[in-house]
């Protein structure tokens, strides 16, 4: 089982080709893709079309579902933040990190293009999927 970013997920949609697309795609076929429910609602929001949101929700609906945010995984990710922090890594975005602390708190990797995750798995152990982290 792995869970997949938003920056994955919308190379994906749009039907670009990179490494991490081409992952996602043969994890798929093998039915090892779950998605957190912070990850839907960042790639839902990005739609435009009412038929390609309707089309992707039914799609990522039927993916094995996670409650990613709990008092639990706040403190964690808040500690993890002022780990990388004190290290003197800035992460842009507070899903990110709360991203990297579920999979890294429940031992998920995670498929990601997004370079916010590289000190995640450089620093707290975080389980990257691709070869390129």
């Amino acid at each position: 089982m792995i869970l997949v970013d938003t920056s994955v997920w919308i190379d994906y949609f749009k039907g670009v080709e990179t490494q991490e697309s081409n992952l996602l795609d043969i994890a798929l076929i093998n039915d090892e893709v779950a998605i957190g429910d912070l990850i839907l609602l960042e790639i839902l929001q990005g739609f435009r079309s009412d038929k390609d949101y309707e089309t992707a929700k039914t799609h990522l609906l039927a993916l094995h579902q996670f409650s990613m945010l709990s008092p639990d995984i706040a403190l964690k990710a808040a500690e993890n933040y002022r780990i990388l922090r004190k290290k003197g890594i800035t992460i842009r975005k507070t899903a990110d990190v709360i991203i990297a602390t579920f999979c890294i708190s429940n031992r998920i990797p995670l498929l990601f293009a997004d370079r916010d995750f590289i000190p995640f798995s450089k620093h707290l152990k975080l389980q990257p999927v691709s070869t390129q982290t």
